[in-house]
């Protein structure tokens, strides 16, 4: 028998976190009973979302199940403890594993409460086919992270480029994923997703492109080894609320709800 978590734990309600929260509002799957935020945002989280979610600044001792949206910073501060106590988590900001020794703290901590962490696909797909060919060998895994000059404002960038000058398109990290999650935290997620899933976050290269003809995020992964070759590209439409953030990220991670109660799962 299909069970719904009775306590569904959303951590973050920025742009993605708040499109989660809709979307999963107004479709099928488990409903989020419970959005964690920072203590000074909590009376005016508890204004938007009403009746349908209580709003607090910790994960519920109770939750069964925690999704996060909100940035690296959350998985110290909730993820960690939410696995040690037994909580199955997914999570957005896979970046946060290029952390040095962050990985095998999560790790540590699923395997002492006897649950699981899930890194979710966010904006890319193949990533399935990525971590199945690895089995064989790998030689190679390039990702290429191509947005609008816009995009990149607020980041690393900015020190590289005047953003708003450039007439082509720019090559302004040539690096491992590592490099890549630790300069470009809120961009670079992919990476790291696409590393973890491959060669490794040092192995993996990766190179971020500004292009000032873009009108999408665009994610080109490159991949050989002894399965043959792939090639994966991705064109996606930004959210409307950041323009850093692929609308795919939210749509995977209602994906991952929905497959929670769902008979058949691809």
């Amino acid at each position: 028998m299909l069970r719904t978590p009775q306590v569904l734990t959303l951590v973050g309600f920025g742009a993605v976190g708040r499109a989660v929260f809709q979307r999963m509002q107004e479709g099928s799957g488990p409903r989020i009973t419970h959005v964690v935020v920072r203590e000074d945002r909590v009376e005016a989280t508890q204004a938007s979302v009403g009746t349908a979610a209580q709003v607090c600044h910790q994960v519920p001792q109770d939750a069964r199940l925690l999704v996060e949206c909100a940035g690296h910073g959350a998985l110290a501060a909730h993820v960690l403890p939410a696995l040690a106590a037994g909580i199955e988590c997914a999570v957005v900001s896979s970046g946060a594993l290029a952390d040095s020794g962050l990985a095998a703290r999560l790790a540590d901590a699923a395997l002492r409460g006897g649950t699981q962490l899930h890194l979710l696909a966010g904006a890319v797909g193949g990533l399935d086919a990525i971590a199945a060919a690895r089995g064989a060998g790998l030689d190679k895994v390039l990702y290429t992270g191509r947005k609008p000059p816009a995009a990149w404002r607020g980041s690393h960038a900015e020190q590289l480029l005047d953003l708003g000058a450039l007439r082509a398109a720019t090559v302004f990290l040539d690096s491992s994923a590592r490099e890549a999650a630790r300069l470009y935290p809120k961009n670079a997620n992919v990476a790291a997703i696409v590393a973890l899933a491959g060669l490794g976050l040092d192995a993996t290269r990766v190179q971020l492109v500004a292009d000032p003809e873009a009108v999408a995020n665009t994610h080109e992964i490159e991949v050989s080894g002894a399965f043959g070759e792939m090639r994966i590209v991705v064109n996606g439409k930004p959210l409307a609320d950041n323009p850093k953030t692929s609308a795919l990220t939210v749509l995977s991670v209602v994906r991952f709800l929905q497959n929670r109660v769902a008979a058949i799962t691809v």
